[in-house]
This record gives structure tokens, sequence and C-alpha cells, in this order.
């Protein structure tokens, strides 16, 4: 089963290390990552650009609109996302646990909604109303 792991981090934590303690916070991680991957568990992963980079859109008066920065006001921002493998929730978390990220801020696991059904059932339906 997939679970997203959301990876948190405070703002101005990895700034304010010193570059030995970011090379060796990195280099702890991407091991980690190496050992999920060797073993099947690593299924996607990405590192997130700061939150001021983002640009948020949501829906207003019948249109797009879009606000600079991230939908949240948090302590910590999200940092990275995990796709991970792993057989239930307590695996998840166990694997987890061990990420050397853990130790600079929080991480959600999340199990990956499954929307094979639903997307079969709207091909259905839209075929149909294409059809007709």
């Amino acid at each position: 089963m997939k679970y997203i792991c959301l990876g948190y981090i405070e703002p101005g934590k990895f700034q304010g290390m010193t570059e030995d303690e970011r090379h060796a916070m990195l280099d702890a991680c991407f091991e980690y990552d190496d050992h999920l991957r060797a073993n099947h568990h690593f299924a996607a992963g990405e590192a997130l650009q700061p939150p001021e980079s983002a640009l948020t859109l949501y829906w207003k008066n019948g249109k797009v609109a879009t606000t600079d920065g991230p939908y949240a006001e948090t302590k910590e921002q999200l940092g990275g996302i995990l796709v991970l493998e792993a057989r239930d929730l307590n695996h998840a978390i166990q694997l987890i646990s061990q990420h050397p990220g853990l130790r600079y801020g929080p991480w959600e696991i999340r199990p990956a909604a499954d929307l094979n059904e639903m997307v079969r059932e709207s091909e259905l339906r839209r075929k149909k109303s294409s059809e007709g």
C-alpha cells in the first residue's frame, strides 16, 4: 500500500545550520532513502523549494484566483514529500520513525487513496454522456 509522507521543517532551521551540519543531515537522509529504495519501499520523493516560492490557487467569484505563498500559516513548513510502499500503517510508521529527517521536523503519514474504482465509474459516465 502507498503512504504519502509529508516532511516539515521550521523556517530558517536548515539555513541556520553550519555547512557541515547541513551536509551531515543531507547525507544521513539520502543514505536512508537509498536503504528504502533497496528494500522497495521508496516509491517517489521530492524536496520542495522554500515556502515563499509557493503560489496558492483557489476558486473565488466564479474564477481562479491566486495568492503568493503557501496555503496555510504554520510554525513548520512543508519541506518535501515521500511516497512510501509499506504493508500497513504500522509498517509505514516504523519506516519513517527511522528516517533521519524526523530529527529536524515532524512527518505526517497518510494512506494514499485508491481512486481506481472512482475513475472507472467516471469514465463510464463520461462515455455514456458523450454517446447520448
